[in-house]
This record gives C-alpha cells, structure tokens and sequence, in this order.
C-alpha cells in the first residue's frame, strides 16, 4: 500500500488563469510542499482537465502527488496520482475499483472519528479533519477540535490532515496534537512569497521530526 507522504499539502486556488496557477504551484513545490491537491469548483470542464493535467506534469517533476478534489472522472482522465472525496462525492471503494491500487485515494472526515474509522476501512490513504480555525475559503465551516486528533491517533493508522484557517503561527498546535499532513490554502497562495511561506510551513515538520 502507498503511503500518503506527509507535510504541508497545498490545496490550489481557483484561478482560470493556467500559467498564473502552474507559476503559483510551481513556487509552492520550490518551497517544499509534500503534495497538491487541484481544487476547482467552475463548471469550465475544458480548463479544468487542462489544468489538472498540467499540474500532474508539473508535480511529478517535483515528485509530489497531485490530488484532484471531488471528481473522480477528471481524476482518472488526468491520470492524477489521487482523489479527494467528501462526504457527497461518490464511494471510497469504486474510487479504489477505478485508480487502482497505486493511487492514493482520501476522505474528508470533518469532525467525526467515526467517519474517519469507516474511511479507514473503506480503503482510504488518509483522512482529513477540518475545519480547525476560521477560513477565508469556508468561513462558516464548522470547527473541529484539537482533542479529535489526540481521539485518533490510536484508532486511525493512516495520515491524519488537517485543514482549515492553518497558519503558520497556529499550525504547531496541530503538529503537537499528531496531525501528520497540513492542508493550506490562503495561507500559502495569498502570501507576498509564495515559496518562502511554504518553505516557513515545511520547517514545522524539520523542527518536529527533531523533537
């Protein structure tokens, strides 16, 4: 079974602009992050394929994963190293049946550990927890504490993301509460040096693996 590699995990903006995003995830690869996931929610099908399959190029240049969010199809036509799937997009085991036993498939859990239990038993690579601050993306999200981590750690045996308003000043709560993955948006793509940020994010992960 693959392992979902784990440190910062760089969740895209939504820019219709291919080349701005390719040079916006290319710095964020020069800075460290240990993975990508594509998220675009427009209806522009065409771009949409463009830009994933642009951005599996890119990143296996990076030897980084890219994860396509919520869509299966694109994620299989792309041929993406993953998929992401929320709680209304689509079985964790047809997603398995489709990529293939070589693609990493993840689960968004929100705040439930028993969500993540059954992700887990369905198959997935990882599991994610969110939202555990406010978030510019999903500013009405609820919020999911930092004891669910510690909750499942000894139940959950894949990498553990965490998502939601993760900053550099508070991402090292999340670290401490055994978070393995820190999924970042704003953070990283609304910064004035998108390379430094994600750079500043990684060392996080030196300085625990350290300790």
């Amino acid at each position: 079974m693959l392992e979902f590699p784990g440190g910062v995990y760089a969740i895209t903006p939504e820019i219709a602009d291919t080349e701005r995003l390719l040079a916006q995830v290319e710095a964020a690869l020069a800075g460290g992050v240990a993975a990508v996931q594509y998220r675009d929610k427009s209806g522009d099908v065409a771009r949409r394929h463009e830009q994933a399959s642009e951005l599996v190029a890119l990143c296996r240049k990076f030897g980084a994963p890219l994860i396509v969010n919520d869509d299966l199809r694109l994620a299989d036509l792309a041929d993406a190293d993953g998929v992401h799937l929320g709680r209304d997009d689509g079985s964790l085991r047809e997603a398995r049946i489709i990529l293939g036993k070589n693609k990493f498939i993840g689960a968004s859990c929100y705040q439930s550990l028993e969500l993540a239990q059954a992700a887990q038993a369905a198959g997935a690579d990882y599991v994610a927890f969110g939202s555990f601050f406010p978030s510019p993306t999903k500013p009405a999200a609820p919020r999911a504490s930092l004891d669910l981590l510690r909750e499942a750690a000894p139940h959950i045996h894949v990498p553990l993301v965490a998502i939601g308003g993760i900053t550099l000043a508070n991402a090292p709560q999340l670290l401490d509460a055994g978070a393995d993955c820190l999924a970042v948006l704003s953070a990283l793509f609304d910064a004035p040096d998108i390379r430094a940020a994600a750079h500043d994010l990684n060392q996080l992960f030196e300085v625990e693996s350290e300790q």
